[in-house]
């Protein structure tokens, strides 16, 4: 199975759910191929995002911004837009799937730097719970898992 996940900079929301859909799948033995893209790619991954990634145990600190033109479209099972942004601008592919999380930008919080990590660890958790309970979805099919 192949899904993309797809936001805005491609900086954080769509970098971590990324990291999670591939620790994820490789702990649950899982056969998948993850991609991720922005629309309008930032210069770099978020550090805040690799920060709050690592204290999860999973390392986004390798991965680069990618446009829109990363992205095998045809070729994938499920597109997931996690920005309306995103949504609006992320091509409809007759026979892709596609799902939308409309999900708060950490990159763009206003406050002090303790409560960006904290806006950050908050969005990072609803992400991490929703790409687990797709998994699991996924995951049906083969019986039931237990969360890695």
């Amino acid at each position: 199975m192949k899904i993309a996940f797809i936001c805005t900079g491609n900086s954080a929301r769509s970098q971590m759910a990324e990291g999670f859909a591939k620790s994820f799948a490789r702990a649950l033995g899982m056969e998948l191929l993850v991609y991720s893209a922005g629309s309008e790619p930032a210069q770099e991954v978020n550090p805040l995002a690799v920060m709050v990634m690592r204290e999860k145990g999973v390392d986004i600190s390798t991965h680069k911004p990618k446009g829109l033109e990363a992205i095998p479209y045809k070729e994938m099972d499920l597109i997931i837009t996690l920005c309306d942004h995103a949504s609006q601008t992320c091509p409809e592919v007759p026979g892709v799937r596609k799902e939308h999380w409309n999900l708060q930008d950490p990159a763009s919080f206003v406050g002090s730097e303790a409560e960006k990590i904290e806006f950050f660890r908050r969005v990072r958790d609803d992400i991490e719970e929703r790409v687990w309970d797709l998994l699991q979805s996924l995951q049906l099919k083969q019986g039931t898992s237990t969360r890695p």
